[in-house]
């Protein structure tokens, strides 16, 4: 072949080549310039913003995923989405922005009005403490008299005839005859009648020698007979109490007839929780009501407090008194006691449904300036009505979660529920649960495993991840090893405790 032949074929090949580039570029340039398909949901998809590399970004709404996971499982993490392995259904992107910081929970305001959420003011006022309890009345025994002989003799007749009977001042309680006071009678009316003046004065002294009351004698001198019976009458208006003894009985001095307790004024014995004994004192005011009658009110004051505990209620008495000069308060009734300090004093309160008690402390849920809400733990007083004394922890003005509808009143699901609210490492300790599988994938925060089945949470055989709890922990496994470990389930997930090589290595 010529020279110039070889030169023409060159120069076609060259022509050809440039042509197919170009074409090449031009079809490139179009394919690029096509936009990507939207996705077939039926909306139009929101433009997702430019993300630092290694951020997964929700197409659908734009913001950033930390990771997937499936609710009813929460422990293991996914870097994708996709179907749930553990439950018929899709796993949920948790986002960066409605994680938790600090122990902190966003509440949207669509969330606060489907559970009904009310929020309050922690307010300052001045309020007087008050006790309220129960109480029961009785007779007030400083009041009881006692009727004695003072001579020996014979009850010829009982007027009062059993305990608990009504009397009133000056009634009779007995009549008593007493023979050793009919010879000195005669005597003195023998010298009184024979004209021995002197000697009638020493017999009427004998005679009160022998305790015969002035009245007694009186009517002797008036009569001109001897007396042979003495009625001895009820020193106050009460109740007969105490009955001892019998017609035709014998006394003897310093024997009681019988004791009559005063009506005027009542005690009453209220029961207060040993936990409120600091906040009762002697003198305090009271004030009482009997459900029988309703709308009237006794005043009274506390006048002492038992020194002892029932170790059954666990209460200490404090005895009260009231005033009972109509007689309308008898002993046994059930009354229902307000104890009210004097003086008021300036007090921190909130709405007492929304103090939390989980047993080992006490929380209100506090409403931050980022709308963030966050448990504190505070210290509280009395309960004042509605509302409930913070002694430490809440600062005037501080908002509040007063509802806590969305909180089931259940001892577990408040635990439950105060757990998630808990700043991370701050969680109760959970049981230790332990296991055997194989390494898949070693990573800076987990360790993805096939475990075997693990009996007491009712688990199969699968895979999933475990937190590490440091990222260089575990560093000497590599995928494939055969391990034992044990875990703790945190709110965080699933979080490991140890893992060491197991008895046997298989390929």
């Amino acid at each position: 072949m010529s020279s110039s032949s070889l030169l023409i074929k060159s120069a076609a090949l060259l022509a050809l080549g440039a042509a197919l580039a170009a074409g090449g570029y031009v079809a490139g340039s179009r394919h690029a310039a096509a936009p990507a398909a939207a996705p077939a949901t039926g909306t139009a998809a929101t433009a997702a913003p430019a993300a630092p590399a290694g951020d997964k970004i929700d197409p659908k709404t734009g913001r950033k995923v930390l990771y997937w996971h499936d609710p009813m499982v929460p422990g293991p993490r996914f870097d994708q989405p996709g179907r749930s392995p553990f439950m018929d259904m899709d796993l949920v992107p948790v986002y960066a922005d409605d994680a938790a910081q600090d122990g902190a929970v966003s509440i949207s305001p669509t969330m606060q009005q489907n559970l009904g959420i009310r929020y309050a003011a922690a307010r300052r006022e001045s309020i007087g403490s008050s006790v309220e309890v129960v109480g029961t009345t009785q007779l007030d025994e400083s009041l009881a008299e006692v009727v004695q002989s003072r001579v020996t003799g014979y009850i010829e007749r009982l007027h009062a005839r059993a305990p608990m009977q009504q009397i009133r001042r000056g009634d009779p309680v007995a009549t008593l005859f007493v023979p050793e006071w009919l010879a000195p009678q005669e005597e003195y009316l023998a010298l009184k009648k024979a004209g021995h003046a002197e000697l009638a004065d020493a017999a009427r002294e004998r005679m009160r020698a022998l305790s015969m009351p002035e009245a007694m004698i009186a009517r002797l001198e008036q009569t001109g007979q001897a007396q042979r019976q003495l009625t001895l009458g009820s020193p106050v208006s009460g109740v007969v109490t105490e009955l001892p003894v019998r017609d035709g009985a014998m006394v003897s001095p310093g024997m009681t007839i019988a004791k009559v307790a005063g009506l005027n004024r009542v005690w009453l014995l209220a029961e207060v929780p040993e936990v409120l004994l600091a906040s009762v004192r002697p003198g305090m005011k009271v004030t009482a009501q009997f459900p029988g009658q309703p709308g009237r009110e006794y005043s009274g004051r506390v006048r002492e407090i038992l020194p002892q505990v029932s170790t059954d209620t666990r209460t200490v008495q404090a005895r009260l008194e009231l005033d009972n000069r109509d007689g309308s308060l008898t002993p046994g009734l059930l009354m229902q006691v307000k104890l009210v300090e004097a003086a008021p004093k300036p007090r921190l309160l909130v709405p007492t449904e929304a103090v939390l008690h989980s047993g080992r402390q006490t929380v209100v849920l506090v409403v931050g300036d980022d709308k963030r809400v966050r448990p504190v733990t505070v210290t509280t007083g009395r309960e004042l009505g509605a509302d409930t004394e913070i002694l430490d922890g809440l600062k005037e003005g501080q908002q509040v979660v007063a509802s806590g509808q969305f909180l089931v009143d259940s001892e577990a699901n408040l635990k439950s529920a105060l757990s998630k609210f808990a700043e991370p490492g701050k969680q109760a300790a959970a049981p230790l649960h332990r296991g055997t599988g194989r390494v898949e994938q070693v990573g800076p925060e987990a360790l993805t495993l096939s475990h075997e089945p693990i009996p007491e949470l009712k688990w199969g055989k699968m895979t999933m991840d475990f937190l590490k709890p440091r990222p260089d922990a575990f560093s000497q496994f590599k995928p494939g090893d055969r391990i034992r470990f044990s875990f703790r389930e945190t709110y965080e997930g699933y979080l490991l405790e140890s893992v060491e090589p197991a008895a046997e290595q298989r390929p």
